[in-house]
């Protein structure tokens, strides 16, 4: 029977089957998929170079405007400030609509004022130049400042002019026609420098403005770009990996099966790499292994049906050997001597040690037939203790062993088989009377912990290594001291494990070498 599909699992997406189906290795497709998504990288990265070099070649010519608009700026500054001192000297018409005001500019003054205007006019055409202005203007703003130049020189020869004819006769005609002809000249000097400052503010405007626009084309360029190359990274990403984490998954749960012993399903992979061999191999050992669980469990039963019988069996012969070793030990029929009781006394404690052992392979084979039945039912947990202590505590006397009990009232009654409990109670009080040292004591303790109810018995024995903790509760197991006090079987613990998960619970022990042991066995408590 084929594996059944999960709803959500993409592994048996076409494109995912497409990319299985290559033939093709792992570590190749791998490969393959790392190289794309460099790729994609890279020309996301190409992309992102392109658009910061372009960004970069706008801020220089950016720069490159603004330091023209600076000089330019200058020039028209340097044009304003001529028209300013030319200003400062009035011509013959302003006499003649204010005859009345003074005339202190027509002296040496005056003279002052021309000489200033004609320094500031003598300044402006060596800016104009290339060295000056540190950059190599355009052809139409050359041109601009070859005018400018131009007419920068007629005006500083103008303005020599009129200092000359301005001394001896401040308000003669020469002087007029020369100062109209100058300020003409200012005129257009500062038209001139207002023209290359205009038009470069102009081109700063306008380069800003295409920045703006160029800067949201390549961000929504990079943007879907980018997004592309994430989209097909993921898509690729998302294939390659549902084309192995498929088969995973299918692998794992085809495994978790096969470990609960269902046997049943086969995986169903169409991968042509490692995965596909590794599903193959899973197939094969699914079949294999449900052939020897058939025989396995084919020997189990007979085994268990073995013991069940031969343990019934012997039980027959034994109980007559105790009977009559009984009835013979008790004098019943005449008197024994010292030496033939001793030999009844042996043969007691062996037949009862036999029958035990009996009854533990009796019970673990019920156990593992899955033939004992709990008679649940609510019980007195304290009252098992005590029963349980009843029992041992002979054994305990005679080694100065003291038993304590401390029961907890809310967890006294439980719910469960009260036979099997006391069973798995009168085996941990056994081995711990047995093992703890005459003066010794041994503590039995229960408490609600969490929802269960926890019954502890400890000890002042030898203590058990980390490292048997587990083994404890398998069959026929035992410690180094148990093995060299000769006594029990090595059941135990086995068969109280069993009894205490039949119910639910769980048992374990806490203990070191040296420190004594604390066995813990727990109960689901009783609701209500």
């Amino acid at each position: 029977m084929a594996e059944t599909r999960r709803p959500l699992s993409r592994a048996h997406d076409p494109l995912v089957d497409a990319v299985g189906r290559l033939p093709a290795r792992v570590h190749t497709k791998l490969l393959i998929a790392f190289l794309g998504t460099s790729i994609l990288l890279v020309a996301v990265g190409l992309l992102g170079l392109r658009v910061l070099g372009q960004s970069n070649d706008r801020v220089g010519a950016l720069g490159g405007l603004q330091e023209r608009n600076f000089a330019y700026g200058q020039l028209q500054r340097d044009a304003a400030y001529v028209r300013a001192l030319m200003a400062e000297n009035a011509g013959r018409s302003f006499y003649k609509v204010w005859p009345g005001a003074p005339r202190s500019n027509l002296g040496a003054k005056a003279v002052a004022i021309d000489t200033a205007t004609a320094n500031a006019v003598d300044r402006i055409g060596p800016t104009t130049a290339v060295d000056r202005l540190g950059f190599t203007p355009p052809a139409e703003d050359a041109h601009t400042l070859d005018l400018i130049r131009e007419k920068s020189d007629k005006l500083s020869a103008l303005m020599q002019e009129i200092i000359q004819v301005h001394k001896p006769d401040p308000l003669s005609r020469n002087v007029v026609g020369l100062r109209q002809r100058a300020e003409g000249l200012a005129i257009d000097l500062y038209q001139d420098a207002a023209v290359l400052a205009n038009r470069t503010t102009a081109q700063i405007e306008d380069l800003i403005a295409r920045n703006a626009r160029s800067y949201l084309s390549s961000r929504n360029l990079f943007i879907g770009v980018a997004s592309t190359a994430l989209v097909l990274a993921l898509v690729l990403g998302f294939i390659l990996s549902w084309s192995v984490i498929g088969p995973i998954q299918q692998i794992d749960a085809r495994l978790a099966a096969i470990a609960a012993g269902d046997f049943s399903g086969h995986v169903d992979v169409v991968n042509r790499d490692e995965l596909g061999d590794l599903a193959a191999n899973v197939n094969r050992m699914n079949d294999e292994l449900s052939r020897l669980y058939d025989e396995l469990e084919a020997a189990s039963r007979h085994k268990s049906e073995f013991l069940a019988n031969m343990s019934h069996e012997l039980r027959t012969p034994l109980n007559a050997i105790l009977g009559f070793s009984q009835v013979l030990r008790e004098e019943m029929f005449g008197p024994v001597n010292e030496k033939q009781a001793e030999y009844l006394d042996d043969i007691l404690a062996s037949g009862h040690h036999l029958l035990s052992l009996i009854n533990d392979v009796l019970d673990l084979s019920k156990i593992e037939a899955g033939q004992v039945q709990l008679a649940r039912g609510p019980f007195s947990l304290r009252e098992a203790l005590e029963q349980g202590v009843v029992v041992v505590r002979e054994r305990a006397n005679v080694d100065g062993v003291r038993i304590d009990v401390t029961a907890d009232p809310a967890a006294d009654v439980v719910e469960g088989d009260a036979r099997r409990i006391q069973q798995v109670i009168f085996n941990l009080l056994s081995n711990a009377v047995k093992f703890t040292p005459p003066g010794g004591a041994v503590d039995v303790t229960t408490a609600r912990v969490n929802g269960e109810v926890w019954v502890s018995v400890s000890d002042t024995g030898p203590g058990i290594a980390p490292e048997d903790h587990e083994r404890l509760f398998d069959e026929f197991q035992q410690t180094e001291a148990g093995i060299a006090q000769r006594e029990g079987t090595g059941l135990g613990l086995a068969l109280s494990k069993r009894f205490v998960e039949l119910h639910g619970g769980r048992i374990w022990v806490e203990s070191e070498l040296g420190r004594g042991s604390t066995f813990v066995f727990a109960l689901p408590a009783r609701s209500g």
